[in-house]
């Protein structure tokens, strides 16, 4: 029982499977080119990517711009597969991150924490670059398709529907979260059955894809049966020896219990998943972390109400240093037991999926 391949427009990747896009600085060059080898989708994560830049905080715009087009590069250099770039909506350089990934040729812009109503407006005559909404309910798909068939003249080339089970940032109320109505089996579906009738106008296909709390191979059968073109993983590529955040990092997914992963309220005003630390049990108890805000990166964040920032808190988290922060991680993250190697990873899944779908 072999996994079909995932169409997008005219890409094809040999697997139906995107590794999600994982910031700050989780997913970079290195994860998303050994994913991409594998023949699946590698994306890589443009929050904050210019954290490593020596004027950061001086040029907040130009050294995000350069992180990004060097690591778009460096990926290159070692796959020749499809590769993606995520870019959250709420990012206040949301565009600037947007013209530099079309800039460096990259395969699919993959968008949410937001709705990407203008996307479409930054590809010009000629460009391949493929761009692939995140939705949370078919409703938001709905309104993405409408909005750029009237303005733009066209159709999303596939639909990313992602479910509570998450990690990082949700787009679901606190309340959704444990709610049955909600659950991914149900949005896929629901996204489905929005989607069909503009693709069927259009007569074009647009693919639905899968993701929030898939982990196994029998997670991604399940999907596939459903009637997803693929599904997006992002958890689990975590523990793999490419990616891209420090040892420690990792290995806090691997030392996890499944009661340590907790939602809290970040800052951006979004609910979010994690694994409960230190850090996070000092903001619970209402001890606020002292900044001043140098980047403004998401529009949506309160920074004058915020108790921490969340840019410092992630930053130090990729870096390893967890005491200043706090990793994200979706609800099946205590399920990890070791690091491998991304080769092995998807010898793991294939095989459950084998089993899965005998």
């Amino acid at each position: 029982m072999f996994l079909p391949a995932l169409k997008i427009g005219d890409l094809i990747a040999k697997l139906p499977i995107i590794q999600g896009g994982m910031g700050v600085g989780i997913s970079l060059s290195g994860l998303a080119s050994a994913v991409a080898n594998e023949g699946a989708i590698g994306v890589i994560a443009a929050a904050m990517i210019g954290m490593n830049e020596p004027d950061i905080y001086s040029n907040y715009r130009n050294a995000n711009i350069r992180a990004l087009k060097e690591e778009i590069r460096k990926a290159r250099e070692k796959t020749k597969g499809i590769l993606g770039v995520n870019v959250m909506v709420a990012l206040t350089n949301f565009a600037d991150m947007v013209k530099a990934s079309i800039e460096e040729g990259i395969d699919v812009i993959f968008s949410g924490a937001g709705l990407p109503l203008d996307l479409p407006k930054y590809l010009k005559d000629g460009i391949k670059t493929k761009l692939v909404p995140i939705v949370s309910s078919g409703r938001a798909a709905k309104l993405i398709c409408k909005k750029w068939l009237t303005r733009f003249d066209r159709l999303p080339d596939a639909f990313v529907v992602e479910g509570p089970m998450a990690g990082g940032h949700l787009g679901f109320s606190a309340n959704q979260l444990d709610n049955p109505d909600f659950a991914l089996d149900k949005l896929v579906p629901e996204v489905l059955e929005a989607v069909k009738p503009f693709a069927e106008e259009c007569n074009i296909e647009i693919p639905i894809i899968a993701a929030g709390g898939i982990y196994t191979g029998a997670d991604i059968c399940r999907f596939l049966k459903l009637g997803a073109a693929g599904v997006q993983m992002a958890t689990r590529f975590v523990a793999t020896h490419e990616c891209d955040a420090d040892i420690r990092f990792k290995q806090s997914y691997i030392d996890a219990k499944e009661e340590d992963l907790v939602v809290i309220q970040s800052p951006v005003g979004l609910p979010g998943r994690a694994i409960r630390n230190e850090f996070l049990d000092a903001v619970k108890s209402g001890k606020k972390k002292p900044f001043k805000c140098p980047y403004h990166c998401i529009s949506t964040c309160d920074y004058k109400q915020s108790p921490y920032c969340i840019a410092f808190a992630l930053v130090n988290a990729k870096k390893g240093n967890l005491k200043h922060g706090f990793a994200f991680a979706g609800s099946n993250a205590y399920k990890v037991d070791k690091i491998v190697s991304v080769k092995e990873l998807f010898r793991f899944l294939l095989n459950e999926y084998k089993i899965a779908c005998e």
